[in-house]
């Protein structure tokens, strides 16, 4: 069970610090200078987020009202609560009821609480295992102890960044005067946020700005689910399955029998949206894709799947997206027909409320992609984003397998924004509280005079020279101040303030910036290919660098 709530924890973690989050962020970082509200926010925001997603679609199943009900409701709650923070009269209004309950500073505490609770009932996070295995074992009525303490932990981790963002959002209006002085004013605008919130999801705005985010934490995600610590909350996948998707291999291989796609609720895309029988998939190479429609990491895969349909339907692929919900409004036919439309989707779409298909299976996350030879065999699987180009050239493989002498089109090109470079150097901080990569040891507070290791840096790894002024989150360049890093990326950039120069040499080119006002990002290495070597950076006396970042 500990294992458990470990992982519950840092799945939601990797939840609270992924793109996914970035909606709601506005929201949650203008909290405010009220000592409590931050932590009141974040706590409704978790609390509705891990109830809703593990009950809301056994409670709104039992009850006679729309499936996405919960999420409407949100959304209106979001609506009136930003119209009361920009209006007192409104606020007045609805306070009133509440008036012998309670304080006044109770009933704002009550506000902000019931602020965290619309967030969470709207909050629609990245797809992990963790989030995967708590969302089928609520919609599938599987709920035990370990499901229960899976989902308090992944709420606990995903609370904790969130609650970082707040507290900085209050210490910016705590230390701020102009928030201090116009709290009115920050108000007003905090409700226009709310708002602007509310209507950007309701019309799906937010969906471009999450999709237009590559997901960092995609590689934690499958690193995570390799650990299969919990496996045991989904369902039983077969031994051959289970191997293909923990370890994913670049050619083909024999996964297993397909199991089979049933207990469809509706189709989309087919013929007068009728079922797709049997005989459209038998002979065929056909590729499983289980999505929602909600889901970032779904959205950001579909263009490829669009792409090879269109590619290749004429010589035998058959594309079928198995809509396994996630969250209980994306059981609303209606909303998953126009999820599809937004995405532009041409192929076949099938329903999978009940969680059948996903059953047979045995799958455990969005998206992912099951690859079926012509004789029913599955033969690769691909689980998360990423890694379209073997995909594709697995079905072509297939299509030529299946019909010899089939002459192919060229294969598509449509641009991957998964990051995919795993040997690039990781963010390097320069202060002495996170100077994990300095060369010399521990990095102390105060003057020092250092010089640099006469032999070559390990990789990923910096040196000082010359003299510094240590502080715990950068350093300060005194007399013949430099570093020497040791990198590999693309593109180099160096977080500095003050005023000055920077000057960095690279294979015996150098480039001199001109540095003033605040810490700012510097571009010092740029290119179209992805470079590796050792970078000189000289600053002159009085700049503060606070850390490298790599693109």
């Amino acid at each position: 069970m500990l294992t458990l709530v470990l992982i519950g924890f840092v799945g939601g973690f990797i939840t609270g610090i992924s793109p996914c989050v970035l909606p709601v962020l506005p929201v949650v970082f203008m909290t405010g200078s009220v000592r409590r509200r931050p932590y009141l926010i974040v706590a409704g925001l978790a609390l509705s987020f891990s109830v809703f997603t593990l009950l809301g679609t056994l409670v709104v199943s039992a009850l006679p009202v729309p499936q996405d009900i919960i999420r409407w409701a949100g959304l209106v709650v979001l609506l009136v609560l930003g119209v009361a923070m920009m209006f007192p009269a409104v606020q007045d209004l609805l306070e009133r009821p509440f008036a012998r309950m309670g304080s006044s500073r109770v009933e704002r505490e009550r506000g902000d609480f019931v602020l965290g609770l619309a967030l969470g009932a709207v909050y629609v996070p990245c797809a992990g295992p963790v989030l995967a295995a708590i969302t089928v074992a609520g919609a599938t009525h599987r709920i035990g102890v370990g499901t229960v303490a899976l989902t308090l932990a992944f709420a606990v981790g995903t609370a904790a960044p969130l609650l970082f963002f707040a507290l900085a959002g209050r210490g910016v209006a705590e230390r701020v005067r102009a928030f201090r002085e116009r709290q009115r004013g920050v108000r007003f605008v905090a409700g226009l946020v709310v708002i602007g919130l509310a209507v950007a999801l309701t019309f799906n705005v937010t969906d471009v700005l999450q999709r237009a985010v590559p997901d960092y934490t995609s590689k934690l995600n499958q690193a995570l689910d390799k650990t299969g610590a919990v496996g045991a909350l989904g369902a039983a996948q077969a031994a051959g399955l289970q191997h293909c998707a923990q370890l994913p291999s670049p050619e083909l291989v024999n996964c297993g029998k397909d199991p089979g796609i049933t207990g469809i609720q509706q189709w989309f895309n087919t013929p007068a949206d009728r079922p797709l029988p049997a005989s459209a998939l038998k002979g065929k190479v056909v590729v499983v894709d289980f999505w929602a429609y909600s889901c970032i990491n779904c959205q950001r895969s579909i263009p490829h799947l669009n792409a090879w349909y269109q590619n290749y339907k004429k010589d035998g692929l058959v594309v079928v997206g198995v809509h396994s919900p996630e969250y209980a409004f994306e059981h609303v036919p209606a909303d998953v027909e126009a999820g599809a439309r937004r995405l532009h989707m041409t192929y076949p779409i099938a329903l999978d409320n009940k969680f059948a298909t996903w059953n047979n299976f045995g799958n455990n996350s969005w998206p992912a992609e099951y690859l079926i030879d012509a004789k029913g065999e599955v033969r690769h699987v691909a689980v998360g984003e990423g890694e379209y180009d073997t995909s594709e050239s697995l079905i072509r493989q297939l299509l030529t397998a299946a019909h010899p002498g089939v002459k192919l089109p060229p294969a598509t090109h449509v641009s991957d924004t998964t990051p995919t470079d795993e040997d690039m150097t990781p963010e390097t901080y320069l202060g002495s509280e996170r100077a994990g990569s300095y060369v010399g040891g521990q990095l102390q507070d105060g003057v020092h005079r250092f010089d640099a290791p006469s032999g070559a840096l390990p990789q990923n790894a910096f040196a000082l020279d010359g003299t510094w002024s240590v502080g715990k989150e950068s350093l300060t360049a005194k007399q013949g101040a430099a570093i020497d890093l040791a990198f590999s990326a693309d593109d180099v950039y160096l977080d500095v303030g003050g005023t000055g120069t920077v000057t960095a040499t690279l294979d015996g080119k150098t480039t001199t910036y001109k540095v003033s006002g605040a810490p700012n990002i510097y571009a010092l290495v740029h290119g179209d290919n992805p470079s590796s070597g050792t970078l000189d950076v000289k600053l002159s006396p009085g700049l503060s660098a606070y850390s490298f970042t790599f693109g």
